[in-house]
């Protein structure tokens, strides 16, 4: 993450430090128990998460057939893979995907809140939810993935696809140099939740 974004690095421990403090004060006091943090914890490690997202994209990477479909009806597509007990839940339905490529590198943010696909993405980082980047992202979206670290070329547009209840929006990023050769388990290691935001790209095996 850029300079501009550090800060919310700390806000991010922090939050996660209050976050412990508040499961352990729950636990303590019997509201929660030890175990449904654990099956909680165990859910987005192993059911619903970024993995998902990477399997996604590395399918529309190798199959072109696939990524029209994954655009043009996210849902129907993503049922084709063997992931629907990852899709379940709220924040797995309406959700769509969008295509960088063809001079067009797409943004998602979310204005109103912290709308986001989990069973793609994983939990949302602390600054996707903070006022300034969903407000910046919609404002200036260049300089914002100029911060990210991502010099979109004045050639190329930026699309903003602002997220919501009624639609989640992810991107499925562009295929990075020199990975002809790699299976589809090898490309889907390199997708990031980043580069499904938007915010990275993805690097070839060589940078990487």
């Amino acid at each position: 993450m850029t300079q501009l974004f550090q800060y919310e690095d700390d806000r991010e421990v922090s939050s996660a430090a209050k976050v412990r403090a508040l499961e352990a004060l729950l636990i303590e006091k019997g509201v929660i128990g030890s175990d449904s943090v654990d099956a909680v914890l165990q859910h987005f490690e192993t059911v619903a998460g970024p993995f998902n997202g990477a399997k996604i994209v590395a399918r529309a990477w190798v199959d072109p057939a696939f990524k029209q479909r994954l655009v043009e009806d996210t849902p129907k597509a993503i049922a084709e893979l063997d992931l629907s007990a990852g899709m379940a839940g709220a924040e797995g339905e309406h959700m769509a995907a969008v295509a960088n490529g063809d001079g067009v590198h797409n943004l998602i943010i979310c204005t109103l809140c912290s709308c986001y696909p989990w069973p793609v993405l994983g939990l949302p980082p602390y600054w996707y939810k903070d006022p300034v980047f969903r407000a910046r992202g919609v404002r200036e979206p260049r300089a914002v993935l100029r911060e990210f670290g991502v010099e979109v070329p004045a050639e190329t547009a930026v699309k903003v696809w602002d997220s919501s209840a009624q639609i989640r929006w992810f991107v499925v990023p562009e295929r990075p140099a020199n990975t002809d050769r790699l299976s589809e388990q090898e490309l889907a290691a390199l997708v990031t939740p980043e580069s499904m935001m938007g915010v990275a790209l993805v690097a070839s095996p060589a940078a990487a």
